[in-house]
């Protein structure tokens, strides 16, 4: 019995003159029991529609979503108690303490007793210092640990992790995944939906790639790398790459990444740089990465139009 099943899930919202917009097509993979699974896709995709199905925030237009046999729908109550989710927003109750929001949200489980775990799980998330403090008066940074520690509370066999680094400090970065690693070795199955693909790649023995609410991409990720094209030509360049490169090069301030497939192809593209009378630094090759994986995957499936997340939480409930 797979740890998460979706079966054939489609989700259509209605638009104003009768219009319909797909927000998922055919969503069909199953998640293993214990594994750490990746979700990814552009903004858009419907990978934050898909986890509102699973924890029962919206209802898909067909399809069937199960967590560990029990379907998201007809079995809501049993299927949710073996979810703990992490969600993208900070959402907070200002009124209680860490520790209170805590025993408040094991309560909502029927889970008493339990202010060993809780510790436990403040020691691990680095929230210790902070138990007695008003959730007002946490950084966002620290209000991110709470919502991890809050989905975590009531020892969820299934953790579902929709960005739960995003706009997050490096030091939280590595005690999450740290303490995310730790349990998933003790069992616990790992969704996980990041834009930080480097983080995916170190972390998730198999990924599915959505695009426009379908599934383009899914293998294990050792599988996914193997696929790359190329390799990749690096180096840091002063002024404007020639037009030439436009299109295909990755460009984060002065650093270049180009796919190269031989030696002839860099030496070209070097020669086409000096030629514009440029200087290039730092030059090195590498391995493509799963970044590089990714972008010829959504290159390869073409530039479908696709609803916004934004849109979709704006059109729930008026769905067909």
């Amino acid at each position: 019995m797979p740890a998460i099943s979706f079966q054939s899930v489609s989700k259509t919202y209605a638009l104003p003159r009768g219009a319909a917009l797909k927000a998922l097509e055919g969503v069909t993979f199953d998640i293993e029991e214990g594994e750490f699974f990746g979700l990814l896709g552009p903004n858009g995709a419907g990978k934050t529609t898909l986890i509102s199905i699973l924890a029962g925030l919206a209802r898909p237009t067909s399809g069937r979503v199960t967590v560990r046999g029990h379907d998201v729908q007809v079995d809501y109550a049993d299927a949710r108690r073996q979810l703990g989710v992490v969600p993208q927003e900070l959402v907070f109750d200002p009124f209680f303490s860490v520790r209170e929001a805590l025993r408040i949200q094991s309560g909502y489980f029927g889970v008493r007793n339990n202010d060993a775990w809780i510790s436990e799980l403040l020691d691990s998330l680095g929230l210790s210092d902070k138990a007695d403090a008003n959730m007002r008066q946490l950084s966002g940074g620290m209000k991110r640990r709470v919502l991890v520690a809050q989905a975590l509370v009531h020892k969820p066999p299934v953790i579902v992790l929709d960005e739960p680094t995003a706009g997050v400090d490096v030091e939280l970065r590595q005690t999450l995944w740290a303490f995310i690693a730790k349990l998933n070795k003790q069992g616990h199955t790992v969704l996980l939906t990041t834009h930080y693909l480097e983080e995916a790649e170190a972390l998730c023995g198999r990924i599915a790639m959505l695009k426009a609410g379908r599934v383009v991409a899914l293998e294990r990720t050792s599988e996914l790398l193997k696929t790359a094209s190329s390799n990749v030509l690096r180096f840091k360049l002063d002024g404007e790459l020639p037009a030439e490169f436009k299109g295909k090069a990755r460009v984060t301030g002065r650093i270049v990444q180009l796919p190269t497939h031989d030696a002839h192809d860099i030496e070209r593209s070097l020669a086409i740089i000096r030629q514009a009378g440029l200087r290039v630094e730092d030059v090195e090759i590498r391995k493509a990465d799963l970044e590089d994986v990714f972008l010829e995957v959504m290159a390869r499936h073409g530039d479908k139009a696709s609803i916004t997340e934004l849109e979709a939480a704006s059109l729930e409930g008026c769905s067909s």
